[in-house]
Formats: C-alpha cells, structure tokens, sequence
C-alpha cells in the first residue's frame, strides 16, 4: 500500500521521483512543491520509501537530505481476500471519507495512544483494516499493539 500512497496525487509523484533521481533537502523539496511537498517527504520518511542523511552546505547548518530506498519493486504476494479488499479499500478511499476517519482515530488516540484492539472494536473494523488506515495517515503510527500520533 505505501506505494500506491506515494503516487496518489500529481505532488507526491513529483516530489517522489525527485529524491528517486537525487538527494533532495527539505528546502529544495518545499521551495519547489510547497508544504504540500514537504507533507509528501514526511509520509515518505514514515513509510520508510526514503533514506535520509545530514549534509553541510558552504557555511550553511546541517540539512537533512531524502533518497528514495527503491529504484524498483518487484511484487509477488499472496493474501487472503479479504485482507487484500481492506487494504485497497483503504488505499482507494476518497479524501474527504479518510479524512473524517483520520480524524475520528485521531481524537481517539489523544496524546497517550490507544491500544488498536480498542480502536478497531470502537470503529467496528478489522485489524487490518484499521493498520491500513493507520499507515495511510502522515499523522498516525504504530508503536507496537498502540496507536500514537506520529511526531518526526
């Protein structure tokens, strides 16, 4: 899924092949795209698609600096139907239904997390629904069995 999250929107695809291509800092990115970019260097930072590095200009403060991990992907894959139908459900939700959902999980986890069997029973969906729409998220992570919000 993170890979079809990464091309979802005509920014994330251009900021993506621009630190396929090269290390790209987030000024370059954000000069360039706008926080929008910047948004897509976070997501792709937390689906672990970048490697980053600090680099030093003339006299300039450390920067840190985004490489894409993959220069391709090769995917062979079996899974359950049912397992793969939430996930691309998840992936192909429309902006506006994530968003509400997003939120929604969100608010529940507050600043102290919550475990995801109690979110998924709160929302009435699936494990694997409820991971697919976490990994979505720039804004949700996975700390182990708890959902925390996501701080760089």
């Amino acid at each position: 899924m993170p890979i079809l999250r990464a091309v979802d929107s005509e920014v994330k695809s251009a900021v993506f092949r621009e630190v396929t291509t090269n290390w790209q800092t987030a000024k370059q990115i954000e000069d360039k795209y706008g926080a929008t970019g910047l948004d897509a260097l976070r997501f792709f930072e937390k689906m672990k698609l970048v490697e980053t590095k600090w680099q030093t200009g003339a006299g300039s403060a450390p920067e840190k600096a985004y490489h894409a991990f993959y220069s391709s992907f090769h995917i062979n894959a079996t899974a359950p139907v049912q397992e793969i139908s939430d996930v691309l459900h998840v992936a192909m939700m429309a902006d506006a239904e994530y968003d509400k959902i997003e939120k929604g999980i969100f608010d529940m986890v507050g600043a102290d997390g919550k475990f995801s069997g109690d979110v998924a029973d709160t929302l009435k969906v699936t494990q694997t629904m409820l991971k697919a729409l976490v990994k979505r998220s720039p804004r949700l992570d996975f700390r182990g069995h708890r959902i925390i919000r996501f701080e760089d």
